[in-house]
């Protein structure tokens, strides 16, 4: 009797053995306050990934959770609204709101939501108590249609229409709301990762990999396949655990550490957290480090895992009395630093597209302390020769999406590579990097 208690204790709580050791409750708790802060500031726009961290953290401020929500609603209303009213004819083309992304074409602003509506489906799963089915029924209906163009209008590219990550996050989130997934959309994810197709050109794609794996273990978990296939995916979560492992570099990290708390996220959702000493590793580094965690995207990155979390854990949430306690914690201006410095700055791009190949090479003087964003703002006032840059607003912050005119695109599997001189790449965006005097910061074009 005793041993089975002890099971069904380790069954129901096993997130209190996987979360960050009992010392370090303050930084994490401060890191919590530090995101309900910038959830709180009216000027952001409410971004699903934030609300689904602080649902999994175990401190909160339940009201502005709520008051959160709340713009979440509104935001996905307008934008979903009408397409909603007529939910049961999304066998045609959606209106979709080609004015919700300033710099985009046409073509490109038709791209499926397929991540951010998964996002914001996972977040109403944590929702204590549960907002009403109809409502989430209808954006269910819309994520599974969003799933079907995401491949469709691609095929002949052999890759979704937006990227595995988001057609990741689209699997699970049905999953997670017991939604059964078409086996062939299953197969699809099932052979890109057999065939290495999350790979970058620098290397494996942590974040992809793992949100995939979280997907094929809710998949198995929920119940929702047959048993052939709930062993194929079993398999395959079993070899990106494996190749996690066998890639963690020295410090701890697994690919760097805003990819490591999706890969935890993974030894979390098997059961492997308290097994497996990467995971401890892991956990240490990323307390080593919680200053990189410097915007809200990043730190709802991280909260999570820190609290012992997974998103798979949104499927099995019981509403119950919850610590109401959270006082958020205001942003600080950033740290005002005197006098300016000079940087090179190079853009390149590869053969044949650019038979030129680097595109332009010069010094650029910005304030001490500025941000890369700021460093290319500066460029552009300090020719000849003239420099250029537009940027795409995302969850995830300013997107680099075209220098000097050339456009990085999806569909070509191009994107603006950011890195320091040899040629180390950057593990933060261009609104949170900030180079040091007499840096080289190099643009390249890239595929993936």
């Amino acid at each position: 009797m005793w041993l089975l208690l002890v099971l069904l204790q380790a069954a129901v709580l096993p997130a209190q053995l996987c979360e960050a050791p009992g010392g370090e409750a303050a930084a994490v708790r401060e890191l919590s306050a530090r995101l309900l802060g910038l959830a709180g500031n009216p000027a952001r726009d409410p971004d699903p990934s934030v609300y689904l961290a602080l649902r999994l953290a175990g401190d909160h401020d339940l009201r502005e959770e709520e008051r959160y929500l709340a713009r979440l609603r509104d935001a996905f209303q307008r934008r979903y609204g009408r397409s909603l009213q007529a939910a049961g004819q999304l066998h045609g083309h959606p209106q979709w709101d080609t004015t919700s992304t300033e710099h985009n074409t046409n073509a490109e602003a038709e791209w499926p939501e397929t991540g951010r509506l998964a996002l914001y489906l996972l977040g109403l799963r944590a929702t204590c108590p549960l907002p009403e089915p109809g409502p989430q029924r209808l954006l269910v209906t819309w994520l599974k249609y969003y799933l079907e163009e995401d491949w469709a209008g691609s095929r002949r590219h052999g890759q979704p229409l937006t990227s595995y990550y988001q057609y990741s996050l689209g699997v699970l989130a049905l999953c997670v709301h017991r939604k059964r997934v078409r086996e062939e959309v299953i197969h699809r994810l099932l052979a890109a990762e057999h065939h290495g197709r999350f790979r970058h050109t620098g290397g494996s794609t942590v974040d992809t990999e793992a949100v995939a794996a979280l997907a094929f273990t809710c998949l198995v978990q929920e119940r929702l396949v047959g048993s052939r296939l709930a062993a194929e995916l079993q398999a395959a979560w079993r070899r990106v655990r494996r190749r996690m492992v066998e890639a963690q570099d020295p410090d701890g990290f697994f690919g760097n550490v805003y990819s490591t708390p999706w890969a935890m996220q993974v030894f979390i959702a098997t059961n492997t957290c308290r097994t497996q000493p990467a995971y401890g590793r892991a956990m240490a580094a990323l307390l080593e480090n919680l200053d990189a965690f410097t915007t809200a995207a990043t730190m709802a990155q991280v909260l999570p895992v820190l609290y012992g979390h997974s998103y798979l854990d949104t499927a099995s949430m019981r509403c119950q009395e919850e610590l109401d306690t959270l006082m958020p914690i205001s942003a600080k201006p950033p740290t005002e630093m005197l006098g300016n410095m000079t940087v090179r700055l190079v853009v390149e791009c590869p053969e044949p597209r650019c038979p030129q190949h680097r595109l332009y090479d010069r010094t650029v003087s910005a304030p001490a302390g500025a941000s890369l964003l700021d460093v290319l703002r500066a460029a552009t006032v300090q020719g000849p020769p003239n420099f250029t840059f537009v940027t795409q607003d995302t969850s995830q912050g300013p997107f680099l999406s075209r220098v000097l005119g050339m456009e990085a695109r999806q569909q070509q599997r191009s994107y603006w590579q950011l890195l320091t001189a040899p040629g180390t790449s950057l593990q933060m965006g261009v609104a949170d990097y900030r180079p040091h005097d007499g840096e080289t910061l190099i643009l390249r074009l890239s595929e993936w």
